[in-house]
């Protein structure tokens, strides 16, 4: 099993698909990645030499992935919600924050229902 950027990857996956498993690297950037390395897209993790792992982890080497990339992605939420724009305060919510309706739907972000009791009419 190779190990790039501290992820085990799978050897029996293809190349392209491989490179997937290591966050902030998806497939146009896998095949970017590989052909600097000059490996065949293809060609199974399994089947890779030593001296193409080297290349392949030197061009990883050269993006911000894994624990670098999601600490910046964190940092820059932490910005929104300290700055107080609409987003960060929709990020702080819980709400989504693209445009999306949430009378009906967005339960991913809201999490479960909260079933509220109706008041009770007063009888006379």
């Amino acid at each position: 099993m190779a190990r790039i950027a501290g992820i085990d990857i799978p050897k029996n996956k293809r190349g392209v698909i491989a490179l997937t498993y290591i966050f902030g690297i998806g497939r146009s950037r896998a095949k970017e990645v590989l052909a600097a390395a000059k490996v065949d897209e293809s060609k199974k993790v399994q089947d890779w030499s030593d001296e193409e792992i080297a290349a392949i982890r030197e061009q990883v080497g050269t993006f911000t992935i894994e624990g670098e990339l999601r600490s910046e992605t964190q940092l820059s939420i932490k910005r929104l919600m300290d700055i107080g724009c609409y987003r960060g305060i929709r990020h702080r919510s819980g709400l989504p924050l693209r445009g999306q309706r949430t009378k009906n739907n967005s339960r991913t972000r809201k999490g479960k229902r909260k079933t509220v009791a109706n008041k009770k009419i007063a009888t006379k």
